[in-house]
């Protein structure tokens, strides 16, 4: 077993300093990795664009970009972007059930070294007032008795 481990990394150290085995890496770069969207109220949604450069030497191919969870959906392009293009990745966060500090990650994986960048959206999602939600239940209370009133007449 060690054996096999020791030569899979002197395998894996002959492939990495032989670059054209691993394709064409290239470096991304966003004008913003991280996204400051403030307070908002739970069950909002908060979307942004995030836009990037490809500041490499060779197409930009970006194979994946999944959310830390599943209440943040990015949407990315699936087409090569050239050497000194930009793009943009659009993420939203639906704050259903969440609260209190958020800092929602998305890893974007692509020929890039390292392979994996992170980009997230920062913020606070606050509980609804209790007021609001005292008056809508007093509403339909109210509007419920009357209704019984009336049935029993």
């Amino acid at each position: 077993m060690l054996l096999f481990a020791m030569f899979s990394m002197a395998a894996f150290a002959q492939d990495a300093t032989d670059a054209p085995d691993l394709g064409p890496i290239t470096t991304i770069e966003f004008e913003e990795p991280n996204h400051e969207f403030g307070q908002i109220t739970q069950g909002e949604k908060v979307e942004h664009t995030f836009t990037f450069t490809n500041t490499g030497d060779a197409p930009l191919i970006i194979s994946n970009a999944k959310g830390s969870c599943g209440c943040t959906v990015p949407q990315w392009p699936r087409e090569v972007v050239p050497v000194g293009e930009s793009g943009s990745i659009k993420v939203v966060f639906n704050s259903r059930g969440k609260k209190g500090k958020r800092n929602q990650k998305v890893t974007i994986t692509a020929n890039t070294n390292p392979p994996q960048t992170f980009i997230a959206l920062r913020g606070e999602v606050l509980m609804p007032e209790g007021d609001d939600a005292h008056n809508h239940t007093h509403d339909h209370d109210h509007s419920h008795d009357g209704h019984d009133h009336n049935h029993k007449h």
